[in-house]
């Protein structure tokens, strides 16, 4: 399965891979955001929404876990549900909250903090990690199914910003 690693050198260039991430976004693809906290993963999704076409706030749901925003995709109302699993004290939270049930072939999930749902979460079709470095940051994307590979594939992501 195909990977990519980059530098990000700032906010903005974060902000571009965001774009770049929006326009691979396909009904039933689930991404995992890996990375500490400040490492860029909100800011990230936020990017990744409104170039997706969300005009609202964009806020972190470490408190609520869990965000819908509906945007179109192809002329097709699409819901990106963000979660942000920080909080979670156990996977059975997860499973409790009924959150399983919003990943489908329909939906289009981003979770932040998906260590915190091991052994309940569906597989991601693609994992980014991110690291701090400096007044930047390194990048790895990771496919690890068709729809991610598709996802890298058509990635064109040109980071020197």
């Amino acid at each position: 399965m195909p990977h990519y690693k980059t530098q990000l050198k700032n906010e903005a260039a974060t902000d571009a891979l965001g774009r770049c991430l929006a326009r691979q976004l396909v009904p039933g693809l689930v991404i995992y955001l890996h990375g500490d906290l400040g490492a860029g993963k909100t800011a990230l999704t936020r990017a990744l929404l409104h170039a997706a076409g969300y005009e609202g706030h964009v806020k972190s749901p470490t408190y609520t876990l869990a965000e819908p925003y509906e945007v179109q995709l192809s002329g097709q109302t699409v819901t990106i549900m963000h979660f942000d699993l920080y909080r979670m004290t156990s996977p059975e939270e997860f499973l409790e909250a009924g959150f399983r049930d919003v990943f489908n072939h329909s939906t289009i999930c981003v979770v932040e903090w998906p260590e915190n749902g091991d052994g309940v979460l569906p597989a991601p079709d693609l994992e980014v990690f991110l690291t701090v470095a400096g007044t930047g940051r390194h990048v790895e994307l990771r496919a690890l199914s068709e729809k991610g590979s598709a996802c890298l594939n058509q990635l064109n992501f040109a980071p020197n910003l």
